[in-house]
């Protein structure tokens, strides 16, 4: 089993380069807002149970992920209200279960984060679509985390989505890490 854990900041392309890299690899794709959406439908987004819940089930797929020998591809967007150790409990709930974590960043310039914000594709899943939001927020530390060590870090403002997942899949492809 391979997770491969896509984690960047607002608009720089995590589940469109997801879906394609799905494509190419046939792993599954279990995006944030999947569980994001369903926990904030009962809680308020930050508030404690939506918090511990939220992570909560990210941890309980990727163990069963794991043990059931089913890859995975997962998007992350790193923020304040996510624990700090989020990232090192999911690289031990799979390794323990014998399967393999790949973790990729993507980047991309502000000017082209500013144009990709206001994409009507990021209204679907009531994602963060206003650039001044993104900037009040972002000055607020809401996007605050500590920094992952990543496998491989892929600047997708000249990037297109195909070429990055097919950058992730050569990766894959070579035993990953």
């Amino acid at each position: 089993m391979k997770l491969v854990l896509i984690h960047g900041g607002p608009a720089v392309g995590k589940l469109t380069v997801a879906r394609e890299l799905a494509r190419l690899s046939g792993f599954h794709l279990f995006h944030n807002h999947l569980t994001v959406d369903l926990v904030g439908a009962v809680f308020e987004f930050g508030s404690e149970p939506f918090v511990r819940l939220r992570e909560d089930i990210w941890l309980a797929v990727f163990r069963e992920a794991a043990r059931h020998d089913t890859s995975l591809i997962f998007t992350f967007a790193p923020e304040a209200t996510v624990a700090t150790d989020f990232v090192a409990k999911a690289v031990e709930r799979v390794e323990s279960a014998g399967g393999q974590i790949v973790l990729v960043e993507l980047t991309c310039a502000e000017a082209d984060l500013e144009r990709r914000l206001t994409d009507p594709s990021r209204t679907a899943f009531g994602k963060l679509n206003a650039f001044e939001q993104y900037r009040d927020l972002k000055n607020a530390g809401a996007f605050t985390f500590p920094a992952i060590p990543s496998d491989l870090v892929i600047d997708t403002s000249n990037t297109p989505p195909e070429a990055a997942a097919r950058t992730i899949m050569n990766l894959l492809e070579r035993g990953g890490v």
